[in-house]
């Protein structure tokens, strides 16, 4: 009983642990803000600048260091010193060595920045550094979505093909064995059955490719959405589902504001980062001054009892400060500010520049998305048409009052068309979530 009410108890979780595996196009795309390769590496570049931040950020507080020598003369260095120091013979020379054969130096320094114009334009990059990340994430994310969007539409469009191909080849077997049969007994000519088989062979080509052209695009969907290849997955709705979501004629009445956009915001935030580095070269000018505490331990001996109680240990202690002061370059640093301000002049240009491609990239959305809604009711209307017509050819045909070359004309119309209109609705997705990117939606 014990064992059971432990499985009962742990049966949700499992369940809930579980990765799904039917997605809506939404879900699909939610799924894929989470685990898309390349939405994780933009929350790494984040998690980096936010590290580069507090790098930064350090570098203005208390540094200390430690320091530990220790020096073994397996042979002492010789000074010679005048003999008569000694009591010796003008003119001659004593070998002396001094120190002791082994010693120990031990220090710690504090340092700390008072002034530095660099480093206060150094945090200030670094702050705009994160927020570039974070733009780049967003525009990301809009990548991921279109992405996973064409890859889903995609699929959903090749699986509807394979749908219409398998009901025109049911129909196309069933004429041929008819017309077979109205052949045996003289009512047809043979041309008329090859030229069904014909038809039929084709079909069955393009069923054959077509559920390759599934495999691969199923594989892309699964990359988009971050999913390993070999994971089972099913799509939750149709083509024709998709078709009615995406025909929005309130989207081609949305206000573009390009100011809004996160290209532009990144061009913006080009500019900040290149005027915070002309600001960077400038305050190489400036001097710094910096202020240091330093304690040390130093020991020596024969031979090594450094750690004995009867060991003596020397202690010293300082305190600075200093001051770097930069006087004369050889105008080396005038050429790198000169530098820094044509690069801001770069990106002046290049928000500019960026405005009139956002402008641009609306008005051709939009006029892509209005003549794919166009598209769509046109090749609707027309696979209906072309269907009824099929219809009244194999009709006609079997009665005898119409040629199988007008049926055949009618059958590859109608085949096309079929084609026609999947397309249409392929590009009616890809449109508007080309139209949706180009508005930041």
């Amino acid at each position: 009983m014990k064992i059971k009410f432990l499985l009962l108890m742990l049966f949700p979780t499992l369940i809930w642990s579980q990765e799904p595996t039917s997605f809506s196009l939404q879900e699909a795309v939610d799924y894929a803000k989470l685990h898309a390769y390349a939405i994780q590496n933009a929350d790494d570049d984040i998690e980096i600048a936010s590290r580069k931040v507090w790098e930064t950020t350090t570098m203005g507080l208390p540094q200390i260091n430690a320091k530990v020598d220790y020096q073994n003369f397996l042979k002492q260095p010789i000074s010679l010193i005048p003999a008569e120091f000694f009591g010796g013979q003008p003119g001659e020379f004593a070998e002396i060595s001094f120190g002791t054969k082994q010693n120990i130096n031990a220090s710690a320094t504090l340092t700390q920045l008072l002034f530095n114009g660099s480093y206060l334009v150094g945090l200030q990059s670094a702050i705009v550094y994160k927020e570039i990340s974070e733009s780049i994430k967003t525009k990301t994310i809009a990548g991921v979505k279109e992405s996973v969007t064409n890859a889903y539409a995609g699929v959903l469009m090749t699986d509807e093909g394979i749908k219409i191909l398998n009901k025109n080849k049911v129909i196309l077997e069933k004429n041929l064995s008819d017309t077979r049969l109205i052949y045996k007994n003289g009512f047809a000519e043979e041309q008329d059955v090859e030229q069904l088989q014909l038809t039929l062979s084709k079909i069955n080509k393009e069923l054959s490719n077509i559920k390759r052209l599934r495999i691969y695009n199923l594989n892309m969907l699964k990359y988009a959405m971050g999913i390993t290849i070999d994971t089972p997955i099913n799509l939750s709705q149709t083509l024709e589902d998709l078709a009615l979501v995406n025909s929005d004629l309130n989207l081609t009445n949305e206000v573009f504001d390009y100011q809004l956009h996160i290209d532009y915001k990144i061009s913006e935030n080009s500019i900040k980062a290149n005027q915070l580095f002309v600001k960077l070269e400038k305050s190489k000018a400036l001097p710094s001054l910096n202020a240091f505490l330093n304690y040390g331990l130093t020991a020596n001996n024969e031979e090594f009892k450094f750690f004995k109680s009867e060991q003596k240990w020397f202690d010293s202690s300082v305190f600075g400060v200093q001051l770097n002061v930069p006087i004369f370059s050889s105008f080396k640093r005038h050429s790198r500010i000169q530098q820094a301000k044509i690069g801001l002049t770069k990106s002046e240009r290049a928000l500019d520049e960026t405005t009139q491609k956002l402008k641009l990239k609306h008005q051709t959305a939009l006029l892509s998305y209005q003549n794919a809604l166009e598209s769509y009711q046109t090749a609707k209307e027309s696979v209906v048409l072309a269907e009824r017509i099929e219809k009244k050819e194999n009709i006609k045909f079997f009665e005898g009052v119409s040629t199988n070359f007008s049926l055949s004309i009618a059958q590859n119309q109608l085949y096309a068309q079929q084609q026609e209109y999947l397309q249409s609705i392929f590009n009616l997705i890809s449109k508007k979530v080309a139209l949706e990117t180009a508005l930041d939606k």
